[in-house]
């Protein structure tokens, strides 16, 4: 199916807007992605990456709002180094990496639980299943994008085709529901 000539235009605005940008900042982007990287060579490389997905696909959804494209690409950057940085954080603290991993442990940060905490740990863990399986269609895919895929919100109004303060609310709505649903049970 073809788009309509409008649409590719604006996409190939876009494109250009963005190829323009990236040209012109892409030396000071590469500094500062390995300072945030810690001169880690593919941790910069993994960061410049994924601004560049981000920063695209947003020029190409609206690019009459981005005012200036290299000042956007810096935004667009840190906000990645951030989410990484969040993303490291939750990893460690599911994940015990002292651990051998070919040890008895399966390397989870509840293993140094007493039975009594893990069996109302997976209480809890039951409560939370029975309360998602209990949502409607849509608030499972939408459970599962935020908490299973961890998806940031924009992509998760991008596959619900709202906007994002109305994916952060529904997010919101979600986890409230499910806390009320826990506290019943």
């Amino acid at each position: 199916m073809e788009r309509p000539k409008n649409e590719r235009d604006d996409l190939k605005v876009a494109d250009e807007m963005f190829a323009n940008a990236w040209r012109m900042c892409l030396p000071e982007l590469e500094a500062r992605s390995r300072r945030f990287a810690d001169g880690q060579r593919d941790q910069a490389e993994e960061l410049l990456a994924n601004t560049a997905i981000k920063a695209l696909l947003f020029m190409r959804r609206a690019p009459q709002t981005v005012t200036d494209p290299c000042g956007f690409l810096f935004v667009v950057l840190r906000h990645v180094f951030l989410d990484s940085v969040r993303r490291r954080g939750r990893d460690r603290e599911v994940f015990d990496r002292n651990r051998e991993i070919d040890s008895e442990a399966s390397g989870f940060a509840h293993d140094g639980l007493s039975a009594l905490q893990k069996l109302e740990l997976d209480q809890q863990l039951d409560r939370v299943v029975a309360a998602v399986s209990r949502l409607s269609r849509e608030q499972r895919r939408l459970f599962a994008y935020r908490f299973i895929d961890d998806l940031p919100y924009p992509v998760i109004a991008q596959k619900f085709q709202i906007n994002q303060p109305l994916a952060r609310k529904r997010v919101e709505l979600l986890r409230n529901r499910l806390k009320t649903a826990m506290a019943r049970d």
